[in-house]
């Protein structure tokens, strides 16, 4: 499976990430309209539930090991390696499509997400507290990938889903993973993108959260992100960042703009309650008329990140469900005349 061979090419896949891509597009699915009455939904959102952790405790437990199991991993069956990313996502995806339901599901991805945040606020993908940065600079770690430190799209993604439970800004939790969320923010308005190309995606993630958790989204950091986001859409209406963004002397490079990135832009001003700006005006007419086959846009470019600097990533799911997740969504806040999506992600 990780091979692909066509005629006259062909590419090695490092991994495959079938729990991420069905948690995304239940997101998706939900959001044009689909109810967990849908067949294909309750599908999904049952082979989900056979994939949440219960019994192992993985490589995580060594900083954490008080904590009981309750992840879900990035691929098919990885069970030492489960990580909130991916955790949070399906938590989010379940409690739209049913809370009482999932109810159990919930919980315990919930109970092993609060029980991995770092001292500092924040979140790692795999791990808590894995920032001893001097290990950078040994020489067989030149590759500056060596460690999981909380970075803020996945920590922003863990109170995003907090929040749409229903836990409040004073919850201990939450106001640390807040608090770390603030003293992220770049210089000009943006987030770091760890998992995904990059100040783009990382605004979006905090954003969301932001919006989730009910924080003034007129105040100076919020503004100061949105006005970020205008700043870098391009002149037709979409939005791009290149893989050189990860080397800071390039970190406004593009090359062109693309369905997955524009999408995370949308949704990024859409939470901050720009749904009437001229700019997701633009945005969403780029989504429309972008090159696209049926439900799947044309997306050449890598979207994702292994590590910085080191090897990207390619979904091809990127440039489906993101677009129909955005335009759905943009069709919603519309339709009813609100100003702020009401979850998580």
């Amino acid at each position: 499976k990780l091979l692909v061979l066509r005629d006259d090419w062909g590419y090695c896949q490092p991994c495959l990430s079938p729990v991420w891509d069905t948690g995304l597009a239940a997101h998706a699915m939900l959001e044009s309209g689909l109810t967990n009455d849908d067949p294909i939904l309750a599908k999904a959102n049952e082979w989900l539930l056979g994939r949440q952790i219960f019994e192992v405790q993985g490589d995580w437990a060594a900083n954490r090991g008080h904590v009981r199991p309750g992840g879900w991993a990035f691929q098919y069956w990885n069970d030492y390696y489960p990580d909130v990313d991916d955790t949070a996502v399906v938590v989010m995806a379940l409690h739209r499509a049913d809370p009482e339901k999932y109810r159990e599901a919930i919980e315990r991805g919930t109970e092993w997400i609060i029980g991995m945040q770092s001292i500092n606020g924040g979140w790692g993908a795999f791990d808590a507290d894995n920032n001893h940065f001097f290990l950078q600079n040994l020489p067989f770690a030149d590759h500056g990938a060596l460690l999981d430190p909380p970075t803020a799209d996945v920590s922003a993604r863990c109170l995003g889903m907090l929040a749409q439970l229903g836990y409040e800004t004073d919850h201990p939790v939450m106001a640390k993973g807040l608090a770390f969320l603030r003293s992220e923010q770049e210089k000009e308005g943006s987030w770091f993108g760890r998992w995904g190309n990059n100040y783009v995606y990382g605004t979006w993630s905090v954003l969301c959260a932001f919006n989730a958790a009910g924080e003034n989204m007129q105040a100076r950091h919020i503004r100061k992100a949105v006005d970020w986001l205008k700043y870098v859409q391009r002149p037709d209406g979409g939005w791009g960042e290149d893989c050189s963004t990860y080397w800071q002397y390039r970190r406004d490079e593009v090359k062109t703009s693309t369905p997955s990135q524009t999408s995370w832009a949308l949704m990024g001003l859409m939470a901050a309650g720009e749904v009437d700006s001229n700019s997701v005006a633009r945005g969403v007419e780029y989504l429309l008329n972008a090159e696209r086959d049926g439900g799947n846009w044309h997306e050449e470019y890598f979207n994702a990140v292994g590590f910085p600097r080191i090897f990207y990533l390619r979904y091809h799911g990127y440039s489906a469900y993101f677009p129909l997740w955005t335009l759905s969504r943009y069709r919603s806040l519309k339709k009813t005349n609100s100003k702020f999506p009401k979850y998580g992600l």
